[in-house]
């Protein structure tokens, strides 16, 4: 999983190196985060909390904490997604209740998403490279074309 370390205000960028990922579950799940940074941290929280509680069953911690987050009056304002993985899935949660798992097995959010996405396709369907390789040039695509994406690009592979 990559992500780049920017945040923004507006139009106006506050800090180049944020921390967007998190190693939980004893370092077997990696979550990521785009939205609201308080609001992030929240969910990380109540994410990291449901693995525990479910023996760090990826998929089951998803599913509640997907519930959770869409019937609960306080999570239901938080301003964030989250994406989760382990060696076997990853995952894509939204306070709307969106528990999503991609056929491609790739996945992006933010605002530099959907250029990281189509670039991480390109990539996987053209060459040999491998998925931290693929990760990391597919962020620094975003980065040339996003405003709101640089590319100082933290990762964290399982």
């Amino acid at each position: 999983m990559a992500a780049d370390g920017q945040v923004t205000l507006g139009d106006t960028v506050v800090k180049h190196g944020a921390r967007k990922l998190r190693r939980l579950s004893d370092g077997n799940v990696v979550a990521g985060f785009a939205g609201t940074t308080a609001d992030a941290q929240a969910l990380f929280s109540k994410f990291e909390a449901k693995l525990q509680e479910f023996s760090g069953n990826l998929e089951r911690a998803a599913v509640e904490l997907a519930k959770d987050w869409r019937t609960d009056r306080a999570l239901r304002r938080l301003d964030a997604l989250l994406l989760v993985a382990n060696k076997k899935h990853i995952l894509l949660l939204s306070g709307n209740g969106d528990l999503i798992e991609p056929d491609d097995g790739v996945l992006a959010i933010g605002s530099g998403g959907p250029f990281a996405l189509a670039a991480a396709r390109a990539l996987i369907a053209n060459t040999s490279l491998s998925a931290a390789e693929v990760a990391q040039q597919a962020m620094k695509i975003a980065a040339e074309i996003c405003v709101y994406t640089n590319d100082r690009i933290l990762m964290e592979e399982l």
